[in-house]
């Protein structure tokens, strides 16, 4: 615990990690900043601005976050993988600041190429633990930015969207293991960009895994959706948070398929995909997904 030379501000300390060990946010951060508003610079202050911005990111009050976050970083070695920079990164990109997130994830230590304007990078392939309508959901996502990733695969939910770009935090919380590869899932944060693309549901007989492998690949060659339904797997919390090795189930003959894609256009692909080999690939009941 950071100590104040006044009594008065050790007691607004003391009273603060009280609160914050009680998980009460917005009193854990208002008096940890009106003891930093007295004595901005205190030794070991640099912590107690990065926990009262910390705070606030619980509380999701960007604007907050982002203002006390600024005093965090400005009292940060750069280049050290320090946290401050990292949590006014993500209040940063929240609020589109670009250029003060771009800066802190220099500063954080990760290489970025010069630029303006929205950060629009590939950091790869990873997984974020979404929230749903009906509670939360895996899925695989490519990394726009330190804390921001596109949905590539199709929720097994409707309520989420293949497209989405999900804000994600930073502390990896388990990993997906794909063929001996090690992939991190990180847990959303937030709804970041939305996607018009819903999903949609439809029934379809293959002959052969072949089949199926075939339907998932037209639909990812136009950049759009496919996912086997039968393919998702229910997890408990302890096992979603651990390492798991994970493959696509996929089995021939009829099944639900979800599609990302314009209505229109999953009619197109689809027969696309049946003229590919009529004798053994069928499809029917193209609807929403409910």
């Amino acid at each position: 615990m950071t100590v104040f030379q006044h009594s008065s501000d050790d007691d607004l300390v003391k009273r603060a990690y009280q609160a914050w060990d009680a998980e009460e946010w917005q009193q854990a951060g208002k008096l940890m900043e009106t003891a930093l508003r007295r004595a901005p610079d205190r030794p070991g202050s640099e912590k107690l601005w990065f926990d009262a911005a910390l705070a606030y990111k619980f509380l999701r009050d960007w604007p907050k976050a982002y203002e006390l976050g600024r005093e965090a970083a400005a009292r940060a070695s750069r280049g050290q993988q320090d946290p401050a920079f990292w949590n006014l990164g993500i209040a940063a990109t929240v609020l589109r600041d670009w250029s003060t997130a771009r800066d802190c994830w220099i500063g954080y230590g990760i290489p970025l190429p010069s630029g303006e304007g929205e950060i629009l990078v590939d950091l790869g392939i990873t997984c974020v633990r979404i929230d749903t309508a009906t509670g939360q959901e895996v899925v695989w996502a490519r990394r726009l930015c330190p804390t921001r990733a596109r949905v590539f695969t199709v929720p097994f939910d409707p309520s989420r969207r293949f497209g989405e770009v999900v804000l994600h935090d930073g502390a990896p919380n388990g990993e997906r293991i794909v063929e001996g590869q090690r992939y991190a899932v990180f847990d959303e944060i937030m709804l970041f960009t939305p996607s018009d693309l819903a999903t949609l549901s439809v029934t379809v007989t293959a002959a052969t895994t072949d089949d199926v492998e075939a339907l998932i690949e037209v639909f990812s060659r136009h950049d759009l959706g496919a996912e086997v339904l039968t393919s998702g797997e229910l997890l408990c919390k302890c096992c979603s948070e651990g390492s798991l090795p994970q493959e696509r189930s996929i089995k021939a003959g009829e099944q639900v398929v979800l599609l990302a894609a314009p209505e229109h256009r999953a009619v197109e692909l689809l027969d696309e995909w049946r003229s590919g080999r009529p004798d053994g690939r069928q499809w029917t009941g193209l609807h929403p997904a409910t």
